[in-house]
């Protein structure tokens, strides 16, 4: 669950809209209407606010990435300026399970995928442009994975945010450990990790996603919050960003 923040200042959220964008140029929905949530919506089930008009989410996936508003009003009179979230996913998968575990052998090829789904006008090079975001792959001392290791290769795609990783699996690979991280402008924001579990008796590997919730595929939040002083809403450049970072 994920919850964005409102910056409230009422009493009440009577007066409280959200809305929702996928894109910077899609058409805005409207999630919160005067502080109800809208029936019409796919995920309204998932939604709810809270007491500080806060807008929570309930079993976040990938398809809740993007750019959520806040704005509020007194007397019909918008009060104070909007409040912007962009919420960007991580999410981790294998390509021998969409699920948080899967038994494999020895030998067999496995292929781990870590993306990026986050809000952009463009192609994802335009934010890790801007914001000089990152994705790779580290072994379980913390050293980064690169493509002179003969035993993996790695293939990103900066038009996804999307790096993969496939290699053969060991006997040996028992508890090893792979990690997907995210860094922005060279500091890791969050990491997702596979674990690698052998049996002892039938040799079986299991690949299994630590920081899996439930039997659902880990999701990770980069929630990014911008603030934008009055006069200058029609920044492509806010002049505060604060990251905060939720694991689910």
């Amino acid at each position: 669950n994920v919850r964005l923040s409102c910056n409230n200042a009422l009493p009440d959220c009577n007066s409280t809209i959200w809305f929702y964008n996928r894109f910077r140029d899609s058409a805005a929905v409207e999630l919160i209407g005067l502080g109800k949530k809208k029936k019409d919506t796919e995920r309204h089930e998932r939604l709810s606010l809270g007491p500080d008009c806060s807008l929570n989410i309930n079993n976040i996936s990938t398809e809740d990435y993007g750019y959520y508003t806040c704005r509020q009003y007194v007397n019909d009179k918008q009060q104070g300026t909007d409040a912007r979230v962009f919420l960007h996913i991580l999410h981790v998968s294998s390509s021998s399970s969409s699920s948080s575990q899967t038994e494999i052998s020895a030998g067999r090829s496995v292929t781990l995928f870590c993306q990026l789904y986050s809000f952009a006008g463009g192609s994802c090079d335009d934010w890790i442009c801007y914001e000089r975001i990152q994705l790779f792959w580290v072994n379980q001392a913390g050293v980064k994975l690169t493509r002179s290791d003969s035993r993996y290769q790695i293939l990103s795609s900066s038009d996804h945010c999307i790096i993969t990783l496939t290699t053969t699996l060991l006997n040996e690979d028992h508890n090893r450990e792979w990690r997907c991280e995210v860094t922005q402008r060279d500091q890791v924001k969050t990491s997702a990790t596979y674990t690698v579990k052998s049996s002892v008796n039938t040799h079986t590997i299991l690949i299994i996603l630590k920081t899996a919730v439930f039997a659902a595929p880990t999701v990770i939040l980069l929630q990014i919050i911008c603030a934008r002083r009055a006069g200058r809403k029609d920044s492509q450049h806010p002049e505060e960003i604060e990251i905060n970072t939720i694991l689910v």
